[in-house]
């Protein structure tokens, strides 16, 4: 595996690509309550209530598998200016080319899909389906009553003006 990835991932789906016969395969991914909850912390929010992936597998003729499909999760986050939880939806296209042992993944991809390499030709689809739901979160989750203190819009043109003078600091 990558070294980006967790040697023991959370949610983890092996699927050898051999398995994959020529009709193609359906496979559903569902996390249990321990695996959302080794999510949560890796992602570091508070609580992934709900994960599942429906995927569709087909071969490719130079021996990858073209895996499409949907993910669906709950999850909490954290509001970035109140930090009060955030329950949001995440429904998000999944497009995957697992590529098997020895084939690389392309400096240019020809499509949209994410280009996953497998080791001796056993892809993780759990751990790939965790990396889509970790790229879905939104970066700034709010409140939907959550306002910005007035001091933070009034920079004084400097960047950090405002953090300054939320710190009391009369140099700036």
């Amino acid at each position: 595996m990558p070294p980006d990835r967790p040697e023991d991932p959370e949610f983890s789906r092996p699927l050898p690509l051999g398995l994959v016969g020529p009709e193609g395969r359906r496979e559903v991914l569902e996390a249990d309550e321990a695996e959302r909850a080794a999510l949560a912390r890796r992602f570091g929010i508070p609580e992934v209530q709900h994960l599942r992936a429906e995927l569709r597998l087909r071969p490719e003729p130079d021996g990858a598998v073209r895996a499409e499909g949907r993910l669906a999760a709950a999850v909490v986050q954290l509001c970035v200016v109140t930090l009060e939880p955030v329950p949001q939806r995440v429904e998000e296209a999944v497009a995957l080319r697992l590529l098997p042992a020895g084939l690389e993944p392309s400096d240019e991809p020809d499509d949209a899909a994410d280009e996953i390499a497998t080791r001796n030709g056993v892809a993780d689809l759990g751990e790939a389906v965790a990396e889509q739901l970790a790229l879905a979160l939104d970066p700034y989750p709010r409140a939907p009553d959550a306002v910005m203190p007035a001091e933070a819009h009034d920079s004084g043109g400097h960047p950090l003006a405002a953090l300054a003078k939320l710190r009391g600091d009369p140099g700036h």
